[in-house]
């Protein structure tokens, strides 16, 4: 293994053994504030389990990674392979938009925000469309729906980034500062994936389109889904996909556990409905 790709994988793995210590963590202070006041955190327990196959599901991709469409990870284990680790991945990703789903949907029952409580119904659905896009584009091959993916992906974060836009002038002075940390953080997301993500699948279609690579049949890729992939040990044929993966396995994780105890967004005194 080259020396830059092994930095990455352990840098990767002790993050992800600190991921799941935090959850725990996570689990014992949201406990204890429901014991102090119970029957308030019924929403938050719910998303700090799904808070757990978010995190669960990261650390499991952090320490086996692979990259589905050329089919390539690290080490050749029984349980690496792109069904395993694609079902993993739609299960978490999953639960991490329904944990947002739900904290939008108790803002805007707090706030009266019609559009927080529109978003989040609309949020999970978005989701569930960039997973059929991601799953199409490991299946066949074709780097065009990755795009489409991630597209999705950066639908769902400009909606999100509308919602807390809107709820900022609704609630009260102090919870205004967390908000405009969590528009920053939307609106660098959705920056991200526009500028990066779906560029670099759509440059990597138009290769593919070039070379003549037409893809491969839904049921040859689902065969191969269930084989072996390709141990890949060289740090060029990981190097442009460690920037998304370092992120979704880092601070993706981080916003996970952190939104289950996000501060209940009340309205302020005088602010419409």
């Amino acid at each position: 293994m080259s020396r830059e790709l092994l930095i990455w994988w352990l840098a990767l793995s002790l993050v992800a053994v600190f991921n799941m210590y935090a959850w725990t963590l996570s689990a014992r202070h949201l406990a204890v504030s429901g014991a102090k006041s119970p029957g308030d955190d019924a929403n938050r327990q719910l998303m700090l389990w799904l808070s757990a196959a978010y995190v669960f599901g990261c650390a499991f991709r952090s320490l086996l990674p692979m990259i589905e469409v050329p089919r390539i990870f690290l080490y050749d284990v029984w349980i690496s392979r792109v069904a395993v680790t694609r079902t993993i991945a739609t299960v978490a990703e999953l639960c991490f938009a329904a944990q947002w789903a739900l904290l939008l949907r108790e803002a805007g029952a707090e706030t009266g925000s019609k559009l927080a409580s529109l978003i989040s119904r609309l949020l999970v659905p978005i989701v569930i469309v960039a997973e059929l896009f991601c799953w199409s584009a490991v299946l066949t091959a074709n780097y065009l729906a990755h795009a489409l993916e991630n597209a999705h992906w950066a639908l769902a974060g400009a909606l999100v980034t509308a919602a807390l836009i809107n709820l900022w002038p609704r609630v009260e002075n102090t919870a205004k500062r967390i908000l405009v940390a969590a528009i920053a953080s939307a609106v660098g997301y959705v920056m991200f994936m526009v500028v990066h993500d779906v560029p670099m699948y759509i440059a990597r279609w138009q290769a593919a389109v070039a070379s003549g690579h037409q893809g491969r049949p839904w049921l040859e890729g689902l065969q191969l889904s269930v084989e072996h992939c390709i141990v890949q040990h060289d740090w060029l044929a990981w190097r442009e996909d460690a920037v998304w993966l370092s992120l979704y396995f880092t601070v993706a994780v981080w916003i996970s556990i952190a939104l289950v105890h996000a501060p209940r967004l009340k309205r302020a005194s005088g602010s419409s409905r």
